[in-house]
C-alpha cells in the first residue's frame, strides 16, 4: 500500500516517539556515595528482574560533588547520600522529593592500618603521637566521611592535634587506598570499605560518632522517571535489598 505523501511525516514522527519512548523511560539514573557502589551493583539484578525492561545506571561520587552535580541540573533520578547533612541541603534547595526521603541503612567508622604495619593503635589518643606523621581522612567541607571524622575527633578532643596530620581524601575509597598501599600511617573509613580489602587494611579500632551514620535515599525532583525513582527507594527497604545490603556490610537504618 502506498502512503499518501503529506501523511509521511506524520508517520516518521509517531514512529520515532515510539521508539525513542520506551528507552528513556527505561533507564533509571541513581546519584550514590561512592562507599554504596558495591552494594549497589548487586542490587541492580534484583530490581530489575522486578521492573522488567527497566535499567539502572549508576553515577557514584562524594556525596558533597554529586549534590553539586544535581544542583547544576545534572539529569539525575535518585540521589543517595552517605550523611544527613548533604540530604537536608538537598532539601533546602528544593532539589529532592522530600516526602519520599528515607534512611536505607547505617554504617560504621573505623580506623584502619595497612596490613603489614606493626603499629596498631588501640586508642585514638594514640593518633597524637609523633609515629603517626600522615592519617587519611575524608575532606571535611564536602565528604560526609570527613565530617564524621571530624566530628569524632573533636568529641574526643583530638582533632587539633591530628589535623595538622590530616591527608585529604577525595572519597571514602580514596582513603581506604591510601592506607591499602601503605601512603599513610592510618586512615579513617566507613567499616564497609575496610572489609573490601582485608588482606590490605586492618580494623584496628571502630570510632564512636556523636551522630550515627545513616544514610538517607530520595527521588530528585523533577525526575523524568519520578514513578520509577520512588519504587527504587521504596525497594531499598524491602527485605531482600536489606539482606544484601547486610551482606556488604551496612546495618539497617
Amino acid at each position: 500500500m502506498t502512503i499518501p505523501a503529506l501523511l509521511r511525516p506524520s508517520l516518521l514522527l509517531l514512529a520515532a516517539v515510539l521508539l525513542s519512548g520506551p528507552a528513556r523511560a527505561a533507564e533509571l539514573t541513581v546519584s550514590a556515595a561512592v562507599s554504596l557502589s558495591s552494594a549497589f551493583k548487586d542490587l541492580a539484578p534484583l530490581f530489575e528482574a522486578a521492573h522488567p525492561g527497566h535499567k539502572l545506571q549508576f553515577n557514584f561520587g562524594a556525596s558533597g560533588g554529586l549534590l553539586q552535580q544535581i544542583s547544576q541540573g545534572a539529569p539525575v533520578d535518585v540521589f543517595a547520600s552517605a550523611d544527613q547533612e548533604t540530604m537536608d541541603q538537598a532539601h533546602s534547595r528544593h532539589l529532592i522529593d522530600a516526602a519520599q526521603r528515607r534512611n536505607v541503612v547505617s554504617n560504621a567508622l573505623v580506623l584502619i592500618v595497612p596490613a603489614e604495619s606493626p603499629k596498631a593503635p588501640q586508642a585514638l589518643a594514640e593518633l597524637a603521637q609523633a609515629g603517626y606523621a600522615r592519617i587519611a581522612i575524608g575532606l571535611t567541607a564536602s565528604v560526609p566521611l570527613g565530617r564524621h571524622t571530624k566530628s569524632a575527633l573533636t568529641a574526643a578532643r583530638l582533632w587539633t592535634a591530628v589535623e595538622p596530620k590530616m591527608i585529604a581524601a577525595q572519597n571514602a575509597r580514596q582513603a581506604l587506598d591510601y592506607v591499602a598501599r601503605g601512603e599513610v600511617d592510618a586512615g579513617f573509613v566507613y567499616a564497609t570499605d575496610a572489609a573490601l580489602l582485608p588482606d590490605k587494611v586492618k580494623v584496628v579500632l571502630r570510632v564512636p560518632t556523636p551522630q550515627p551514620i545513616l544514610y538517607p535515599a530520595a527521588p530528585v525532583a523533577g525526575s523524568a522517571n519520578a514513578e520509577l525513582a520512588r519504587r527504587f527507594v521504596a525497594f531499598l527497604a524491602t527485605a531482600p535489598a536489606q539482606a544484601l545490603l547486610a551482606k556488604h556490610g551496612f546495618g539497617p537504618p
